[in-house]
């Protein structure tokens, strides 16, 4: 069984528009893979709507240990370098390049720490 938050992820919609369109709050691999192998008219226009759009949901991976979340990207993010997770210190990450200044966005996700690597 999964969460309708996972289906979201799965389906790469907002849980918002799983909740609105019936997505129940549980649900079998069985019955995402039919919602897959047969998208309803509203997950098909969806799709179509975000044609080259920022994505829906995103993948968070910490550098240091490999712990991974899914977050739902703002519109103010940028392209992260590095993520680490609140386990983990930027000390631990690759060194900064020459050149360069290390600037963070503190909590993205639920316990992410994201991190760019900005030219001087």
């Amino acid at each position: 069984m999964m969460t309708r938050r996972d289906a979201a992820i799965a389906l790469d919609i907002p849980l918002e528009m799983a909740q609105r369109h019936g997505i129940p709050s549980r649900l079998g691999e069985d019955e995402l893979a039919a919602i897959l192998a047969e998208p309803p008219a509203w997950l098909v226009q969806s799709r179509a709507n975000r044609q080259g759009k920022r994505p829906v949901w995103v993948h968070l991976t910490c550098e240091v240990c490999g712990y991974s979340e899914a977050a739902r990207p703002k519109k103010w993010w940028p392209e992260f370098d590095f993520v680490h997770c609140a386990d983990h210190s930027p000390r631990e990450l690759p060194a900064v390049a020459e050149g360069r200044v290390r600037c963070e966005y503190e909590e993205i996700g639920t316990r992410m720490t994201g991190v760019v690597d900005e030219s001087v």
